[in-house]
């Protein structure tokens, strides 16, 4: 049995979204079927510390949109706990980054979900991962301030493919660590199916081979709307072709 699954994907909007850009992601989903629409990362435009007290409204313009996940990225983390949900908390679709974890163990849910498994209608079961750059380490002196720590995105990228991998058909990275580091990831995880990039605002025109990996990104500031298309045969990914559709006169 052959099936079809089209993944749209942005990243590093930092608030460059507008109402006609929207329309045209929106419209892109509308017309195909078993589609995700995903982003990598920083969508919003805020600095690393600074925080919009009433929410980004991109992360409305983007649930509107019909977006069914993202990664975090550098502009959306904060160190203090309060302020990292602000500057996500008008998402309506989940927000992920399993590299986080907290400093000092607090028995609360992050703010953050390491991973989202959606089932398309046509039974096909895709397992969704986010890793971030680390933004505070156990190295590092601001560690002092900050409510999280990051852990090395590919051990945790492994760990995350060892848990969700017997369990879907299609298997997808989510990262913000930029093209070199995904690359990295790429490398050492042949059980991926796609990984999706940002950070690093590469244009990759067509989707980038590393070993049996297939490596995306979409530039930057709403320049292009990514659209790959995935086939299986008997439950296996047999072809992954891809392209990129300009938002942008």
């Amino acid at each position: 049995m052959t099936q079809t699954l089209h993944i749209l994907h942005t990243n590093d909007f930092h608030n460059h979204l507008t109402d006609e850009q929207a329309q045209f992601i929106a419209r892109n989903k509308a017309e195909l079927d078993n589609v995700l629409l995903l982003d990598a990362g920083d969508a919003i435009s805020a600095g690393n510390v600074g925080v919009r007290v009433g929410g980004e409204p991109i992360l409305v313009r983007m649930s509107e949109t019909g977006y069914d996940a993202m990664t975090m990225g550098n502009r959306e983390f904060h160190v203090a706990d309060t302020l990292l949900r602000t500057k996500i908390n008008r998402a309506a679709f989940p927000i992920l980054c399993a590299n986080i974890r907290w400093r000092e163990d607090r028995g609360e849910t992050l703010p953050t979900a390491p991973s989202v498994v959606k089932t398309l209608p046509n039974g096909l079961r895709v397992g969704i991962f986010g890793v971030t750059v680390p933004m505070v380490t156990e190295k590092m002196a601001a560690r002092i301030v900050s409510a999280f720590l990051f852990d090395d995105p590919l051990t945790v990228a492994r760990r995350e493919i060892e848990r969700l991998r017997p369990d879907v058909d299609v298997l997808i990275a989510l990262t913000h660590i930029g093209v070199k580091e995904d690359r990295r990831v790429a490398a050492a995880c042949p059980e991926l199916d796609l990984l999706i990039g940002g950070h690093t605002h590469v244009v990759l025109e067509e989707p980038e081979r590393v070993g049996e990996v297939p490596v995306v990104q979409a530039g930057w500031f709403g320049h292009y709307l990514g659209h790959v298309t995935m086939t299986l045969d008997d439950g296996k990914v047999s072809s992954v072709t891809g392209r990129l559709l300009p938002l942008k006169g």
